[in-house]
């Protein structure tokens, strides 16, 4: 949706829906949301309650168009379950993507089995996703069935790979020795 303003430039507007099991989560990280968008990227940003949507607008001040589409990839990896800090470099650095997926879409599981496969996502006290956090420089967010990556290109490919053996039923020590031969590959080719 596009309007003009009074100077006859075009404001454009990008809305993002918000779950209601994510309303709290952002009304709590508000300010640490609004300030990097309106002070860095000169845009307006207000959340609409009755629609439950963040809506961001373009102002007389805004650079480019292409600040609008990046506002609204920072609040929607927000609101995916990303950290704010993990979400500001979306802002910040321009070769980084945010790659969704599910469970089923690898393997189909029920009962039990998807729990166990939940669990072994996760590790005890969740060392295994931050293994390949660390091992691949990106960062996952597990969220029930779905699973949300944020990295490069190359790094996200690399990290879902590990994701889909675990959920193949790899045990996770044949997952970190396979990780860390490619990421001492990828190290070496820098």
């Amino acid at each position: 949706m596009s309007a003009f303003d009074q100077s006859g430039r075009r404001v454009e507007v990008r809305r993002v829906t918000v779950p209601a099991h994510r309303m709290t989560p952002l009304k709590n990280a508000w300010l640490s949301l609004y300030q990097p968008v309106t002070d860095n990227l000169k845009l307006d940003m207000r959340m609409n309650l009755k629609t439950r949507k963040v809506e961001v607008k373009t102002t007389k001040d805004t650079p480019d168009g292409g600040s609008l589409q990046k506002a609204a990839d920072f609040v929607h990896a927000f609101i995916l379950g990303f950290e704010v800090a993990d979400a500001i470099a979306l802002l910040r650095l321009d070769d980084l993507y945010i790659e969704c997926f599910e469970i089923k879409d690898v393997k189909t599981l029920r009962g039990e089995h998807l729990s166990r496969c939940i669990g072994r996502l996760a590790g005890k006290s969740g060392k295994t996703k931050f293994t390949i956090e660390n091992a691949t420089k990106t960062r996952v967010v597990l969220a029930d069935t779905r699973i949300h990556i944020l990295g490069s290109f190359q790094n996200i490919r690399i990290c879902r790979d590990a994701v889909c053996a675990l959920i193949l039923g790899s045990p996770p020590g044949k997952v970190y020795s396979k990780l860390r031969s490619v990421c001492s590959r990828l190290n070496s080719s820098y």
